[in-house]
């Protein structure tokens, strides 16, 4: 495989594994629900930061760790003071309910359907729900271009332990080197790459994004999927 500027060498992964909230998915709509319950839009950010560094840090105590418990949990945080608790309760159910209802990035049902003719077997891998990814990818139309969908729940362990990426690949039958994880995540690229795959990190609308320093760099970079398809192709 090439470097990050380049396209694929002879050692041509036989399987790509998707990452889905931001990579695939767009979070963008979730900011109008903030606005429904009173809250900043631009309180998204930091909110779904919120839930991975708590996904991180129980994955790291060996706690068992449930993404929508978890939104919920951060953002009834991040609205303590401003509503009582059972409005929060309420604020945070409906922001998190918003996740079935997302869609995909512009460019991701081209790609894909690229990627999957260039004969690559496509599976995803998500620290949310594979019922969610489901949903998404059908609404979008490419759900029959994916073999299968896994959450965390299979291997027991959020991305980027180890075990999250390997269950991946041994359930596709093949060796962590014969994959390669597709995220919009630093640190998603980086775990499965020191995991034994390799890394395509999608910039994602940022052409300027610095990848950093102190991870390990990712194997191939592309915009978007429709960029990554011509150079994996």
């Amino acid at each position: 495989m090439a470097g990050e500027d380049g396209g694929m060498s002879q050692n041509r992964p036989s399987v790509l594994v998707f990452d889905v909230n931001e990579t695939l998915s767009d979070l963008a709509p979730l900011r109008h629900r903030f606005e429904q319950i009173g809250a900043p839009a631009d309180l998204l950010p930091l909110w779904f930061a919120g839930i991975l560094r708590d996904g991180f840090a129980l994955t790291a105590a060996g706690g068992p760790a449930d993404f929508a418990l978890l939104a919920r949990d951060s953002l009834r945080w991040l609205l303590a003071g401003t509503l009582d608790p059972a409005a929060a309760d309420d604020a945070a159910h409906h922001v998190v309910e918003g996740f079935a209802e997302l869609d995909v990035h512009p460019d991701v049902v081209e790609g894909v359907r690229a990627l999957r003719a260039a004969g690559y077997r496509l599976v995803t891998m998500t620290n949310g729900s594979a019922a969610l990814t489901d949903r998404l990818l059908t609404r979008a139309g490419i759900r029959d271009c994916f073999e299968a969908l896994w959450d965390v729940t299979g291997p027991g362990r959020w991305k980027p332990d180890p075990r999250a990426y390997h269950y991946a690949a041994e359930h596709c039958g093949v060796r962590p080197d014969e994959a390669l994880l597709v995220a919009v995540h630093p640190w998603d690229i980086d775990g499965a790459q020191r995991a034994g795959l390799a890394g395509a990190w999608l910039r994602r609308g940022v052409p300027d994004a610095v990848y950093p320093r102190s991870l390990t760099s990712p194997a191939l970079t592309a915009e978007n999927l429709t960029e990554l398809a011509h150079l994996v192709g």
